[in-house]
């Protein structure tokens, strides 16, 4: 059984969280955590957090063994930009895009072969 958990609309561009959701697809969860524990940029807190949240809901809910859990999918999609403008040369205007993602991660229990 597959246990999901989102954090929506973080303040950060889907473009640098995938580089941090890559390193963490298909690992167990405590190993994910470790990677995300030890490195060096602060968005990895965010990332923890969902995958902590994801393996809560997989134990409080359907009693699941935490430590049997595995990243079986993780993605960082694109949500509502906020657009903002500021001021140029000439009474002009430019605009600025602030974007934001969704994070969702997939937990299940690790298929042993």
């Amino acid at each position: 059984m597959e246990v999901k958990a989102t954090a929506k609309d973080t303040g950060v561009s889907p473009r640098k969280v995938r580089l941090l959701v890559d390193m963490v697809r298909g690992k167990k969860v405590e190993e994910a955590l470790a990677i995300l524990h030890f490195t060096p940029s602060p968005l990895a807190r965010v990332v923890a957090k969902v995958v902590k949240s994801a393996a809560a809901n997989a134990e409080n809910n359907f009693q699941m063994e935490p430590s049997d859990l595995k990243v079986v999918n993780i993605y960082a999609d694109e949500a509502r930009p906020m657009k903002r403008f500021r001021a140029v040369s000439r009474g002009r205007a430019h605009r600025i895009t602030k974007r934001s993602s969704h994070i969702t991660v997939i937990v299940a229990e690790a298929q042993e072969a």
